[in-house]
């Protein structure tokens, strides 16, 4: 009997999953397996953090909570398939390594990862394998272009995202999604006894209060699993019919429907970017073909994108010299300025909305990334790893790649070549809130402030604030820097 553990990681689902597929078709009967790391809960220790003297856990509590549903529901996916998912907590190398020995299996198949932390928990199980006599085979399935396909080394890869794109688009082939198995015979020990699949974790496993529900305010309530993501995208693009206007309300702020909030799912693999990818080509040919169905394919090619600069460039995206090694550059290191930033005290209205909101739900709209990264960087020059991190920790949608790539961008260290690209947060502001709709759905307390003025309340009278409930440095902050520059560089422009 040939038997076959498969280790899910970041691929937690049964579509379009190509190690899975392959394990299934080598093996007379393959073992499901995911391992919760310890690790991954703790506070900040690791290359991704350099010398970061903040309190906030690596994965928090809202990443947390839609980890356990993603796993929960890939467990109930495999039951109706007549298999089980065989949960632990642990080092995944060591547990690993015993349930292959248990049940005398001959390989382990996983999906490959590309940075240090996954890449050295691939290693050390490769290490514990070799004297079993037992494989390590890891496939590429994170990416809308299989990294095989690609029209260069990666050694050779682009720069700049527009190059990439353009050969990417010209030379390289979308791979067929696979299918969806439809029954798993479920492995079990070298003595035919079942093993033990024990029983989910809960958030308070890790630590966290074992009281938690999402905020009413949340502009779509995630929560993990392919079962949701399938449903998510069934939503978004036949029910709604939202792919139609996608590239219009992109850049939206408020509500579940100008963005398609596909990154949550498809940062765990619950849903596979080359499944997405298909859904929009049959809507081009049942629906409409138009920039906006072009525009949702662009995006995964940014997310593409990361993932092979991360390829390419190892360790250096965490660093905060950047990826272009600017060892030049000098960061703050306040610690009290970054915490006024990340609770969204700021004192800066359409900052501190964005941050609340990501701290109320773990989600920001792209827009408000690129905004409170920006200020957070080029306006109180606070080193940008700080922002990453606590990124990591909030974002129920964080992928390590398109997250430190991401704040790379923005630090001027990345893939961008424009090296002084700076965000006019009040431009900003006025062009994506025009009406205040979003800063006031955060930020109750400047509810009566008049629309017009609510993005520049520090420049109101104190007498007219008493009017609309403000005071500020009271019940909404004074601000940490003079906003006016802002309105000065609008003047100019």
């Amino acid at each position: 009997m040939k038997r076959i553990v498969y280790w899910f990681r970041n691929d937690l689902r049964l579509h379009d999953n190509d190690g899975f597929s392959r394990a299934l078709a080598d093996a007379d009967e393959v073992l499901p397996v995911f391992v919760f790391d310890p690790r991954w809960f703790t506070e900040p220790d690791s290359a991704r953090r350099p010398d970061t003297p903040l309190n906030f856990r690596k994965t928090g509590l809202y990443r947390t909570s839609f980890l356990i549903e993603s796993v929960a529901d890939l467990r109930q996916s495999l039951q109706v398939k007549g298999a089980d998912l065989i949960v632990r907590i642990g080092n995944p190398a060591l547990i690993l390594a015993e349930l292959a020995e248990d049940i005398e299996a001959v390989a382990i198949y996983a999906s490959k990862e590309v940075t240090q932390e996954e890449t050295d928990v691939e290693s050390d199980l490769g290490k514990r394998l070799k004297p079993l006599n037992i494989n390590l085979d890891l496939f590429w399935q994170s990416t809308l272009y299989h990294v095989r396909d690609l029209p260069f080394e990666i050694s050779r890869l682009p720069d700049v995202f527009t190059q990439f794109r353009n050969r990417i688009e010209k030379y390289a082939p979308v791979r067929e999604v696979i299918s969806t198995p439809d029954r798993i015979r479920l492995a079990t020990d070298g003595a035919g006894s079942a093993i033990d699949p024990e029983p989910l974790p809960t958030i308070a496993t890790f630590g966290f209060p074992s009281e938690f529900s999402p905020s009413a305010q949340a502009a779509v309530p995630f929560k993990g699993g392919e079962t949701m993501a399938l449903s998510r995208l069934q939503h978004y693009l036949w029910d709604r019919d939202l792919l139609r206007t996608y590239k219009e309300t992109r850049n939206g702020m408020l509500g579940e429907a100008y963005s398609s909030k596909f990154s949550a799912w498809l940062s765990l693999g619950c849903l596979s970017p080359r499944f997405v990818y298909e859904e929009v080509k049959r809507y081009e040919q049942e629906r409409v073909k138009n920039d906006s169905t072009y525009w949702l394919i662009f995006e995964l090619l940014w997310r593409d994108f990361f993932r092979f600069v991360a390829l390419r460039y190892g360790n250096r995206l965490f660093k905060p010299s950047g990826i272009r090694h600017q060892l030049g550059k000098k960061w703050r290191r306040d610690r009290d300025l970054f915490l006024r930033w990340a609770g969204g005290e700021t004192g800066i209205p359409f900052i501190d909305a964005n941050m609340r909101e990501l701290n109320m739900t773990g989600f920001m709209s792209n827009r408000g990334r690129q905004n409170v990264g920006s200020f957070l960087v080029r306006d109180l020059g606070i080193d940008w790893t700080w922002g990453a991190a606590y990124f990591e920790s909030l974002l129920v949608d964080y992928d390590p790649c398109s997250n430190w790539g991401n704040w790379n961008y923005v630090a001027g260290v990345g893939n961008d070549p424009r090296e002084d690209r700076y965000f006019n947060i009040y431009s900003q502001a006025m062009r994506y809130d025009e009406e205040g709709r979003f800063v006031k759905h955060w930020l109750p307390e400047l509810a009566s402030v008049p629309s017009h003025r609510v993005h520049m309340v520090s420049n109101i009278p104190q007498q007219e604030l008493n009017e609309y409930g403000v005071a500020l440095g009271d019940n909404y902050p004074m601000p940490i820097i003079n906003p006016n520059k802002w309105l000065t560089a609008e003047k100019n422009r």
